[in-house]
């Protein structure tokens, strides 16, 4: 009779109708969806960044979790991300991005794959002159890294997107394209020296010369604020060269969703997480 009793709740628990895929699905986008609603409106009454770096990780692992094997599709569904981070910013009022695409030690990745990355961003590039809510936003389009190394076809393709976005000042979106850190800070001590050497300085005096400040300016883009947070993708835990020189003082974040699959909510979760720092720069 217990018996019976205790295992009725049971009985009639495993009659209720279950949910189908498609019906759980949905529930699940719903409570998604305001959950992001209600994330959006926290981060938007908080103190938000001016600058933010982004390091874009995991295109090959996401294209082994999706079955892709051809380069050019894989970095092309990685450049079409910037869209969609453009209009997450814009939306929040964040006036600057950088986005670190190729570096120099890429090269050294199979040819097909060197020529998948570059060719997506010189594609994105002319795709981004010619896209209107470039001009409707005021987005500056910018690129900064050892141009020597890039291809003309791409080099004629940062060119044309910095003259003809050059007199927008809404968002400045900077592409580190053959970017490195260590490479940045060489070259700005070496643009210092030829400085101090065209002034007639001797190495004596040269060397006095050499000041933070200075070398700031030499900076691929001196003038540009250091990024107040930096974002990586894919979970790898490093800056591996990443702005070396400006992020002294930058908020990491560590997301693990690859570039690809980058979504609104990890960028606002990113954002979160840097407004709940106590950011004291060394005070």
């Amino acid at each position: 009779m217990f018996a019976e009793q205790a295992g009725a709740p049971r009985a009639a628990a495993s009659r209720r109708p279950r949910l189908s895929e498609a019906a759980r699905r949905l529930v699940w986008r719903l409570v998604y969806r305001l959950y992001e609603r209600r994330l959006a409106r926290e981060v938007a009454a908080g103190p938000l960044p001016h600058h933010v770096g982004i390091i874009l990780d995991g295109n090959r692992r996401h294209a082994r979790l999706a079955g892709l094997s051809d380069p050019g599709e894989i970095y092309r569904l990685g450049a079409a991300k910037l869209d969609e981070i453009l209009a997450w910013s814009a939306e929040l009022g964040i006036p600057m991005i950088t986005l670190w695409v190729f570096s120099p030690a890429n090269l050294g990745r199979p040819e097909a794959e060197v020529g998948g990355i570059l060719g997506a961003v010189e594609a994105k590039m002319r795709a981004l002159v010619a896209d209107p809510h470039i001009r409707s936003r005021g987005v500056r389009l910018a690129a900064i890294g050892r141009r020597d190394i890039l291809p003309p076809a791409l080099l004629a393709a940062i060119d044309a997107a910095e003259d003809a976005t050059s007199g927008n000042d809404g968002m400045t979106v900077t592409l580190a394209i053959g970017y490195g850190g260590r490479e940045e800070i060489a070259d700005a001590v070496r643009a210092l020296l030829a400085e101090c050497a065209g002034a007639g300085m001797d190495c004596a005096a040269a060397a006095a010369a050499v000041s933070p400040e200075a070398i700031r300016r030499h900076l691929y883009l001196g003038g540009m604020p250091d990024p107040d947070l930096i974002i990586r993708t894919s979970g790898e835990i490093r800056l591996s060269g990443f702005m070396l020189w400006q992020s002294v003082h930058s908020e990491l974040h560590f997301c693990d969703a690859t570039w690809p699959a980058f979504r609104r909510i990890d960028y606002l979760r990113a954002i979160r997480a840097f407004q709940r720092r106590d950011r004291r720069f060394g005070r």
